[in-house]
Formats: C-alpha cells, structure tokens, sequence
C-alpha cells in the first residue's frame, strides 16, 4: 500500500510543480511538528508539562506538534531549550 502511495505522490509532483511545492511545503511543517513530540517524549514530559515550561497552553503544545505552520524560530527555541536542547539550522541545497 505504501509503494502505490509514494508512487503516486511521485507521478504528481512530476506532472503538477504546484503540488510538489505544496508537498514539500506541509512535508516540511509536519517534519518541524514530530521532530517536537519525539524530542518531548524523548525527555519523558508530557504536552502538559511542557506547556508550563514554556508559559503557553498545553493546546498550543498540541498543535505545535501536529501542525507546525507559520511557527515561529523564538517558540521553537524556547521549545528546545525547555527540553534541554539546542535549536541548530541548517541551510541545504534543494
């Protein structure tokens, strides 16, 4: 089943250049988001204790990890740092 998805997803980003850019764009969003949980879960806190590390609403973790649009670098920062981690970025060719 998920050879026929991939193999779909890869004859329409080869047909339509605005969904592979679409694509990419929610790939990337959902990357930053599980990248989050895993490294939350990783330091054995849960979405509620990391929201009082960091001042917000356990609802805001939520969608932080599940839908990482828009987010911004200073709440992904202040994220890590309240797991115990650094935010490192790294250009790379597309």
């Amino acid at each position: 089943m998920k050879d026929d998805l991939d193999k779909y997803i890869s004859r329409r980003k080869r047909r339509d250049a605005g969904f592979a850019e679409q694509f990419e764009r929610g790939y990337q969003e959902l990357k930053v988001g599980v990248m989050l949980r895993q490294a939350r879960e990783r330091a054995g806190i849960t979405q509620e204790d990391l929201a009082r590390r960091t001042r917000t609403r356990k609802s805001a973790i939520s969608r932080l990890e599940t839908r990482a649009e828009d987010v911004r670098l200073s709440t992904i920062k202040r994220v890590a740092h309240a797991l115990g981690r650094n935010l490192v970025i790294q250009l790379v060719k597309a």
